[in-house]
């Protein structure tokens, strides 16, 4: 890596800009800017603040805006609700969908899944309908 290089990571990540951001700018690795921020420090930083709690600093996912995080909360990845949602629809291989069941229509006898209902009992809204009230 080139010490041009080296010097506008130092100065984009100081500024708040995400490593795929940085990667992409300046035409290298994303691996490589992770690297080189972590032996100059410039990966997420801790401060002290006046009133002796821990903050810790990290940049949004999406936009690379830098958050304050609190000590003892859950730890924030993203600036927004506009920024998750941006960067959720962007990289939808990332979501680890837990909660996919499967099962076995009342009405029709077809298997379907279904992901986040555990309760489910048809596979849609017209076996229900059907099922219900004895449609044809």
């Amino acid at each position: 890596m080139k010490d041009l290089q080296k010097e506008r990571i130092l100065q984009l990540r100081l500024s708040g800009v995400s490593y795929s951001k940085i990667a992409d700018a300046l035409g290298i690795s994303i691996n490589t800017v992770k690297s080189f921020c972590r032996r100059n420090n410039l990966g997420n930083k801790e401060i002290i603040t006046n009133d002796n709690s821990k903050v810790d600093q990290v940049f949004c996912k999406e936009c690379g805006k830098e958050l304050n995080q609190i000590s003892g909360r859950k730890p924030l990845k993203f600036c927004s609700n506009q920024c998750r949602v941006k960067w959720w629809n962007a990289h939808p291989e990332m979501v680890n969908k837990k909660a996919i069941y499967s099962y076995i229509c009342l009405y029709c006898n077809k298997t379907f899944t279904s992901y986040g209902n555990s309760k489910r009992k048809y596979c849609s809204h017209s076996c229900y309908i059907a099922a219900r009230f004895g449609g044809e």
